[in-house]
């Protein structure tokens, strides 16, 4: 198909445009051939006509599908051209957020100005192993692919980081490194990948800097070459450093910085140790302050100072050496601040005594007068003589800076050197990753030679970037078969050899600096004349002849010459150099110029620059020439970027291009124009172009058949994919040019893939078209005949309706016409007789008011006219007297300007004897003029002397007759004033007296409307009082209510309270339990690595060993607290016999002491955090004391509301005389007899009262038992409950402090008397609350209430009241103190009494059965001694609680005598019992010994039969064996066993059934030593059988089961009563009647932990391959989910080919792991565990490589999800596990399937998003509707507003911000005990197990 065909109307094409690069448009018509202009319309709706290039006809760039834009990879756009590369990074980074893309080989970065949550752990591990496109980009999966190709290959890999200064290119590398050091680990213990991370703080300290584009800009490159071992763990790493800035150290533009260590150093002045240093705030130094932004926001220098301190101690920079450079760096901030100033125009001179000079002489140990006089001159040699010279002071400044950037750079290369040491590793290197950071191509208003050095490295890079993507497309068409036609491209060979071939101009700059009067414009005029017109690349500016213009690959650059002749020296003072060489006192300022050479300067000392540029120099050799130290800066860079690009071409190179989206550093902020220039430079597009210019597009067979099925017919579909492609394509694109079939893929020119998806897109429309047609046509009938019949019946009803309206309408309208005629009528009649009388008023008082204003005008006229009479009079007086002083005043200044007109002609005459002087040739003249001259001027002089005396004689009288005159009109002024005065004083008085008029008038009114209000007050009072009284019955119903209500509160408050209490401390013993087992897993770890170090110390003295041999761990081993002594297995092929059973008790012996000391370490940590509780507690309670202190007890205790209670009892007796006095008070009140003794409401209100009271008295002892459980058991609920049960008793004791007068104090008794009415007067804050409000109400006339002076007497009660409640509370407050104290050091001391007796109990379980009782016994005796004798000194001085103290004693003495009988009764019972089997075992054996007589003798002799049926029933489940057989029996039974043969042909469980019958005998026979013997090598046995074979799963699974078994036997007979009561009467006397073995079902619950673990990790590890290919990959609803065009990068195939997993490969291995641990007789219990851990598994990875996945996030795939987890959930069901909780597990990946499947639009569609993704995090959520794709063009994108308005619904949610879920979280498992209905005595051995040695018993 042509490409002009595709430009058909509403087609979408690019059109340039100036802002924003480009813009996107839609034809209006069709494009026909020959059309000059297209007709667009722009996105904005404006049309425009586009006008086509006369001469090439381009048509504009087509627009790729909506589908496409947004795809990872950019090569997967069907148009490959520069807008749609633009569009697709813009979308990408505003739109969805993701900052990486694909673009070929190359990863583009773009800087978001923003910390992202992408760069954690969990993100490393989700991309480690991990094909490179089978997640989203990321720097980390460039990290795995050069990792991985390092490992599969075995060869060197790079990773070339380049962009602007500020794109982010050290981050970039930064993480890459990271990544390295976390997948990889270090192959020693000396932590090398922290050390490779901690040069990152170090480099960043001294090579970074802040510029106007970047706060952290790398003012140099690097390349670290990261060493890996054999095993491809890094042992080492390299650096490399380019171009370092070093005029930054002397020179910063506006908004910059120096480099970060400077300001670090000042930051930290304060410290001690740096204090020598003499340093203060940055902005005191000259080198810090010239850019004037000395502070990064959001940066701590002195943080940042601590980081790279301990960044340098990690890489072995001991302390000296780092005082040392920071010595360094000080003096160079000094020797900025040393100021030299001009002596005359040749010679400068250091002011004597400059403070800063003599600072850095002493820190560098150098003289001052030395320094300041090679500051100040130089040194000329010839061949005869040595001159020293002096220099201006230009020249000095810039040999101080020359010297400060020559120090810094010498220091730079120090610590390069010493980090390089710090990291290069011991070991040979197998394999390095190289990570390169340089900057990219620059280009500024003035380029120099830096941007020159840049462009010409990046002119190489690219270079070497362009053959290898040309080289990766050829073998890709060679590898497909493809016909290969060779491809231009760009090749910039040609610059390169314009800079560096012979004549180039490196080899001229070099040239020029050899010749001894070379600079810059010669140099100029030889770039000139050797290339101007003769290279293509090289040109001249029109309007210079001081620059030259290079054609560089990305841009055009004009670069002035001046100063590079002397960037190219980089010259400095050698006597300066040798000034320091000399100093003595510093070691390390030697050793940097240890190996300096001289420099010389061909042409003088430098006229001083601004920049210098370093490169690291390589190693000198022997022998080496000075000519070698003589190299130019351009040809140093040229020969260590020549060794760059060998290391990278011996590599295999990775590419990460990082754009700046911005230059204000805003975050998520593209602007296009920006990253257009940048995406040009880097070689972005020429990727681009080499792609399309090929066959860009490539589809596999299957793919495309999946895509494009929709295209075909029923008949072109066969069984051969690949014939059904080809001849579809053949059909669809005439033109067989555009596509080519290679062997597993089509490959398609560009825009072939975007015909195709439209033509899938129309077909799809119309498809689409149709089935709307048909629904909606049905649809609308419908509606239509359901409308057309409630039509009819609505009008029928309407007509009707308005028929009987208009009926009714007529006849209100007369009526009402007859209504309005008499109605206006009257209102017309009654308005006039209204503006009748009206207008006779005002014509009266108008008549009357315009009289008076009549006589007032005329009174004030005749006042004016007097009044203006004197005015006027004084105003002509006034105007002639100012008019004479005027007068005056002019003929002074006209005086005055005559007299200096004539002082200055005076002037120019003695000017102009000056210019006669010069014209007179003859000096005799001259000089005889001159003298005469003179004379006459001093004759003018004395007369000009006594005509100025004279003028001032004069000038003095008329002063003095002005001043006179003055004086004179200051006193007429003065009088007239003070007749002014009067004048006002007059009006005022007049007026104050009518006012005083008119407020006795007021007064009077005012009086008597008071009067008439006080009358109405009265009556009101009356009424309110009246009113208030039922106000006071109602209030009482109220509150009871209220009591009711609160009670009620307090009860579900308490039950809530008890109820999240009993959650919290559920998830405490859930994380405990989680902790312990991790602590578990890390003791299992450190185990093996204690055995596999006993291994290789066996192996190194060669002693042979038995067993299976592991390879050495890649951890750090640390030696284990304590480990169980494999003796058994050390002993299995050297010893036999006795020394077995002399060994086995001395290894139980040992695992004890082990375990006892483990407990002991456990306790004193317990202990130790104990303390630290406690020291905070102390801490909190002084804090808490402090604010009691201040806030008048706001902090109350448990038991806070009960001693309230009993003060408020106190104050109610104490107030009884208040109360009778109340009581006659409300008689006098009210009729008698209604508050009398006996009357219902006295009664009422006594019997209230009395209920209070016992109430409050069960209320006392609850509280006090309550408070007695909480702090012995629930001291964190007690802290709660402090702050809850506070009641409002303070605040309501501050009101009444602040009652100060007698007003308050009455109402305060008014509403206490009116309060008492209530029944319940006492007991609610509620009435206290409601009290005081009415205290606060506005006072009333309560003067009859003090009518015997009650009112002062209740004011004194109260105050003494007062005094007593505050004495009470100061007293209690104390007391409660003080009890707290002693609670606590109770606690203290029962928490260590516990812990001594834990000790006690391990030590007594060694003792033997007799000796244990009586220790324990003894234990108790003295324990109880002691607590006597501490509690006699304790209640010394209180009998209650000592008599209390001793009964309790007394009852702890019975229980314990109690105790000591039933010992006594158990002992006489088991010695009865050994008797009895002791008669037993005499038969026994008597019995054995006739078995051996023979059969015959037998029958001869009968009187002594032998019964063998009886034996055979009075079996008594157990098994006897020999303690040399124990060998036998864990070789046979535990690591020989198959446990296949064992789950298929035997009973579940029975090797623990064998194991335990055995260990019956041996406690049966009362063995200890049998019994330790046994349980050491059966726990051994299972250790070792799980190390050797721990990765079999059926080894691991059948283990478990059988360790759980045999736990729960050890536990069912037991003799425990809660263990016992399961069994049946035969059961229970098969339990074990001499041990107790509970320390060891701890240590087996503990191996079961650790083989839970192993199995967990070991069905992870065989599920792990299957989950993603499973549940995201594979389509379990075919044709559901399209596939879309991907890029140079495949992914894995949805469709399922052989070797790929599917879902029922899932449910196959569920369903095998189920069966097998079924069969295996695992708990049902321990079954649900494993199973919810596994579909925990499935969710988290699922989920997370959902969220790392841009192309799974569709609605087709949310489908596909829930599809798979009804699958499991089905599956669940058919197991009968949906107990389990696994369901449960799979919320967030349900919830994120259903979140991509839900509308996404309106704020409803957030709203119900919010509340349905509980499960999942904000960050989750938001990730995935940004990741959210469109798989075709019917479904739409999540609108970025949309987004928004769901990150500000779930602000509040308080959640981690960790983006991906744990996959290595394992829920703690717990062991429910399952006892066993099968009888011992019924088990049966079966032959094969080779168990003959064991005798049933």
């Amino acid at each position: 198909m042509a490409a002009s065909e595709l430009y058909t109307k509403h087609a979408r094409v690019w059109v340039p445009d100036a802002e924003e690069v480009w813009k996107s448009a839609e034809l209006l018509k069709d494009y026909k051939q020959g059309d000059a202009l297209l007709q667009l319309r722009l996105d904005d709706g404006t049309d425009v006509e586009h006008k086509l290039d006369p001469k090439t006809k381009n048509l504009p760039h087509l627009r790729n599908p909506d589908i496409l834009v947004g795809e990872n990879d950019l090569t997967a756009l069907s148009y490959l051209h520069e807008p749609a590369i633009l569009h697709n990074l813009k979308v990408r980074f505003m739109d969805s957020k993701l900052i990486y893309t694909y673009c070929g080989i190359v990863l583009v970065a773009i800087n978001p100005y923003e910390t992202l949550p992408i760069y954690g752990a969990d993100i490393i591990n989700a991309y480690s192993g991990q094909n490179m496109g089978d997640m989203d980009p990321h720097i980390f999966a460039v990290a795995e692919e050069s990792y991985k190709q390092m490992a599969r290959d075995e060869r060197n890999q790079s990773i070339i980081v380049s962009g602007e200064s500020g794109a982010g290119k050290t981050v970039s590398a930064k993480y890459a490194m990271r990544y390295f050091a976390t997948v990889s680990g270090s192959a020693s213990e000396t932590n090398v990948e922290e050390k490779v991370l901690a040069s990152n703080p170090i480099m960043e300290s001294i090579g970074n800097a802040k510029t106007t584009r970047n706060d952290n800009s790398s003012r140099f490159g690097k390349y670290i070459e990261i060493g890996f071992n054999k095993k491809y763990q890094i042992i080492g790493a390299n650096m490399r450093t380019y171009l370092l800035e070093k005029s930054r150290v002397v020179f910063q533009a506006d908004d910059e910085r120096n480099y970060h260590i400077f300001y670090q150093l000042c930051a930290s002045a304060q410290l001690p140790e740096l204090k020598v240093l003499k340093l203060g705030q940055a902005t005191n130094f000259h080198y810090t302050k010239q850019g004037r932004s000395p502070v990064i926001d959001g940066v701590d220098d002195a943080k940042e100072m601590v980081n790279t301190r301990h960044a340098c101690t990690l890489l072995g920079i001991s302390e000296p050496y780092q005082m040392g450079i920071f010595r360094i760096l000080a003096a160079i901030l000094h020797l900025g601040n040393v100021e030299i100033k001009a002596r005359d125009s040749d010679s400068s001179i250091v002011p004597p005594n400059n403070a800063h000079l003599t600072v850095f002489c002493d820190l560098m140990g150098v003289t001052y007068q030395d320094m300041s006089q090679w500051l100040c001159h130089k040194k000329l040699k010839t061949a005869a003589e040595t001159y020293i010279k002096p220099i201006p002071k230009l020249q000095a400044v810039n040999a101080r800076d020359a010297l400060a950037k020559h120090i810094y750079a010498k220091l730079f290369d120090w610590i390069v050197d010493h980090v390089n040491k710090a990291l290069r590793s011991t070991v040979n290197q197998n394999s390095f990753i190289g990570v390169l950071d340089i900057y990219g191509f620059e280009t500024f208003e003035i380029n120099s030679f830096e941007q020159f050095c840049i462009n010409y490295a990046n002119e190489k890079l690219q270079q070497q970037f362009n053959m290898h993507v040309f080289k990766l497309e050829q073998e890709e068409y060679m590898k497909e078969q493809i016909p290969w036609t060779l491809i231009d491209f760009y090749d910039n060979q040609p610059c390169i050899n314009l800079i560096e071939a012979k004549m180039g101009i490196l080899d001229l700059l070099d040239e020029e600096c050899r010749m001894p009067k070379g600079s810059d414009d010669t140099w100029a005029q030889k770039l000139y004349n050797t290339h101007l017109n003769k290279c293509a690349l090289f040109h001249k500016p029109r309007l210079s002849n001081k620059a030259f213009i290079i054609q560089h690959f990305a841009d055009k650059v004009e670069y002035q010459c001046d100063g590079f002749l002397e960037k190219n020296k980089d010259t400095v003072n050698e006597e300066q150099i040798t000034v320091l060489k000399t100093s003595k006192k510093f070691e390390l300022l030697v050793e940097l110029f240890q190996d300096e050479e001289k420099a010389t300067s061909p042409t003088g000392p430098p006229p001083g620059g601004r920049t210098r540029l370093s490169v690291k120099q390589t190693k000198t050799r022997p022998g080496q020439t000075s000519r070698d130290h003589k190299k130019t800066v351009g040809l140093q860079f040229r020969n260590s970027l020549q060794l760059l690009m060998d290391t990278l071409n011996a590599t295999t190179p990775h590419y990460v291009r990082c754009i700046k989206p911005n230059d204000n550093k805003h975050p998520f902020t593209f602007d296009p124009s920006r990253a257009v220039q940048q995406l040009r430079a880097c070689g972005v597009l020429e990727t681009i172009r080499i792609s399309a210019a090929g066959f860009p597009s490539r589809w596999t067979y299957q793919e495309f058949f999946s895509r494009y099925r929709v295209l075909m017919k029923q008949k072109d579909v066969l069984s051969d994919r690949r014939l059904t492609c080809r001849n579809v394509l053949e059909k669809l694109i005439k033109d067989q040019d555009k596509y080519q079939f290679g062997k597993t893929k089509i490959f398609f020119r560009a825009g072939q893939v975007a015909y195709l998806e439209k033509l899938r897109a129309d077909k799809l429309r119309v498809a689409c078209i149709r089935i709307q047609k048909t629904i909606r046509s049905w649809l609308l009938r419908k509606k239509y005949l359901r409308m057309r019949s409630a039509a009819i019946t609505i009008q029928r009803y309407v007509r009707g309706y308005q028929a009987r309206c208009l009926a009714k309408f007529l006849r209100r309208t007369q009526a009402a016409v007859t209504i309005q005629k008499f109605q206006r009528m009257y209102r017309e009649r009654k308005r006039y007789r209204r503006m009748q009388a009206a207008s006779l008023v005002v014509q009266c008082m108008l008549r009357a008011y315009m009289a008076r204003q009549k006589y007032q005008a005329m009174l004030q006229e005749h006042k004016t006219i007097i009044i203006q009479k004197r005015v006027r009079g004084w105003l002509a007086r006034l105007h002639y007297k100012r008019s004479l002083e005027a007068v005056v005043y002019l003929q002074c200044c006209i005086r005055r300007m005559r007299a200096r007109r004539e002082l200055k002609k005076l002037k120019i005459e003695a000017r102009s004897v000056e210019h006669f002087k010069k014209l007179n040739i003859g000096m005799e003249n001259k000089i005889m003029q001159l003298q005469r001259k003179v004379d006459e001027q001093h004759k003018d002089k004395k007369a000009m002397t006594e005509r100025l005396n004279s003028l001032a004689n004069s000038y003095a009288v008329e002063s003095e007759k002005l001043r006179n005159e003055v004086e004179r009109l200051r006193l007429t002024e003065e009088e007239a004033r003070n007749n002014s005065n009067r004048i006002t004083t007059l009006l005022e008085e007049l007026a104050r007296l009518k006012k005083e008029l008119c407020d006795t008038q007021r007064d009077k009114r005012t009086i008597e409307e008071w009067a008439d209000k006080y009358k109405l007050e009265t009556e009101q009072l009356v009424a309110e009082l009246k009113e208030q009284n039922l106000l006071l019955k109602t209030e009482k119903d109220d509150l009871n209510r209220l009591i009711q209500e609160q009670n009620q509160e307090m009860t579900e408050k308490m039950e809530k309270a008890l109820a999240e209490e009993t959650k919290q401390l559920e998830c405490e013993l859930n994380e405990e339990r989680s902790r312990y087992q991790n602590l578990l897993t890390e003791h299992r770890r450190l185990e093996d690595r204690h055995d596999d170090l006993k291994e290789e110390m066996t192996l190194m003295v060669n002693i042979p060993k038995p067993g299976h041999r592991r390879t050495d761990s890649t951890h750090s081993s640390n030696e284990s607290e304590y480990t169980y002594n494999s003796e058994f297995a050390e002993s299995e092929e050297s010893a036999r016999g006795a020394e077995d059973v002399t060994k086995a008790p001395l290894d139980m012996s040992l695992f004890l002491k082990l375990q006892k000391r483990v407990t002991e370490l456990e306790q004193e940590k317990q202990s130790l955090q104990n303390e630290l509780d406690k020291k905070e507690e102390q801490a909190y309670r002084a804090r808490a004391r402090e604010e009691d202190e201040q806030n008048r007890a706001r902090g109350a205790e448990l038991e806070y509301e009960s001693l309230k209670r009993q003060e408020l009892d106190s104050e109610n007796k104490k107030l009884k005389n208040d109360l009778n006095e109340l009581r006659k008070a409300l008689s006098e009140k009210s009729p008698p007899g209604v508050t009398a003794p006996g009357s219902p409401a006295y009664k009422v209100v006594m019997e209230q009262l009395n209920s209070s009271n016992e109430e409050l008295e069960v209320r006392k002892e609850e509280v006090l038992i309550l408070r007695s459980q909480l702090v012995s058991q629930k001291e964190a609920i007690h802290q709660k409950e402090n702050k809850q049960t506070m009641t409002e008793a303070m605040p309501c004791m501050e009101d009444v402090h602040k009652m100060r007068d007698a007003g308050e104090i009455t109402q305060a008794y008014l509403a206490l008397k009116e309060s008492n009415r209530s029944p319940k007067f006492t007991s609610k804050p509620v009435a206290v609350s409601d009290l005081m409000s009415r205290i606060r109400s506005p006072p009333q006339d309560y003067h009859a209430l003090n009518e015997d002076g009650e009112l002062w007497l209740v004011y004194e009660g109260l105050k003494e009241t007062n005094r007593l409640l505050e004495s009470q509370l100061q007293t209690l407050r104390k007391s409660h103190e003080n009890e707290t104290e002693v609670l606590r050091e109770e606690l203290q001391s029962v928490k260590e009494d516990n812990n001594r007796q834990q000790q006690l109990l391990a030590q007594n379980l060694q003792l033997p059965p007799e000796a244990r009782i009586e220790a324990s016994l003894q234990h108790e005796i003295t324990r109880l001694t002691n607590e006597n004798l501490y509690f006699e000194e304790l209640y010394a001085d209180d009998p209650t609680k000592y008599q209390f103290y001793r009964i309790s004693l007394y009852k702890r003495i019975i229980d314990l005598m109690e105790q000591l009988e039933k010992q006594d009764k158990t002992v006489r019972k088991l010695k009865k019992q050994l008797k009895v089997f002791a008669k037993k075992i005499g038969e026994l054996e008597v019995s054995g010994q006739m078995e051996n007589v023979s059969p015959g003798q037998i029958i001869d002799e009968p009187t002594h039969p032998v019964n063998i049926p009886r034996k055979e029933k009075d079996f008594q489940g157990m098994l006897e064996y020999k303690k040399e057989d124990e060998s036998k029996l864990v070789k046979n039974l535990i690591l020989e066993l198959k446990p296949r043969g064992v789950a298929v042909n035997l009973i579940p469980g029975l090797p623990a059934y064998i194991l335990f019958m055995c260990l019956r005998h041996a406690d049966y026979v009362n063995d200890d030593q049998k019994v330790r013997t046994l349980l050491t090598s059966t726990i051994n046995g299972i250790k070792k059988i799980l190390k050797k074979r721990g990765d079999d799963y059926e080894t691991v699974s059948f283990w478990l089961s059988n360790t759980c078994r045999f736990l729960h036997c050890l536990k069912q007979y037991s003799g425990e009563e809660s263990f016992m009561k399961h069994n049946t009467p035969r059961q229970n006397e098969h339990c074990l009647s001499n041990f107790d073995l509970a320390e060891y079902r701890q240590v087996l619950s503990d191996l079961a932990i650790q083989i839970y673990q192993q199995l967990v990790k070991v069905m992870e590890n065989i599920l792990q391959p299957m989950i993603v290919s499973g549940m995201l990959e594979h389509e379990t609803i075919q044709g559901v989910s399209g596939v879309k065009p991907t890029g140079l990068r495949k992914r894995t195939s949805s469709i399922a080919d052989e070797g790929t997993y599917t879902l029922d490969s899932i449910l196959r291995q569920l369903n095998s792991f189920h069966s097998t641990m079924c069969q295996h007789g695992t708990d049902p219990e321990l079954i649900k565990q494993v199973i919810k851990q596994m579909f925990y598994i499935i969710g988290a990875v699922t989920l997370n490589n959902l969220l790392l996945r841009k192309d799974m996030c569709s609605w087709s795939k949310g489908m596909q999800i829930r599809y798979n987890v009804s699958q499991l959930e089905e599956w669940l069901r058919d197991k009968n596990l949906m107990t389990s909780g696994a369901k449960e597990t799979l919320e967030p990946l349900i919830q994120a399937a259903q979140l991509l499947q839900v509308k996404k639009k309106t704020d409803e569609d957030a709203e119900a998003i919010c509340s349905m993704c509980n499960a999942l995090s904000t960050a989750q959520i938001v990730k995935v509707l940004n990741l959210y794709t469109p798989v075709n063009e019917f479904e739409e994108r999540v609108s970025v507003s949309f987004i928004r308005t769901i990150q500000i619904r779930l602000r509040d949610r308080k959640e981690s911000p960790q983006l991906l879920m744990d996959t290595k979280n394992i829920y703690p498992v717990t062991f429910p005990f399952n006892p066993s209905s099968l009888a011992l005595e019924t088990i049966q051995i079966p032959s094969s197990l080779n168990l003959l040695f064991l005798t049933r018993v």
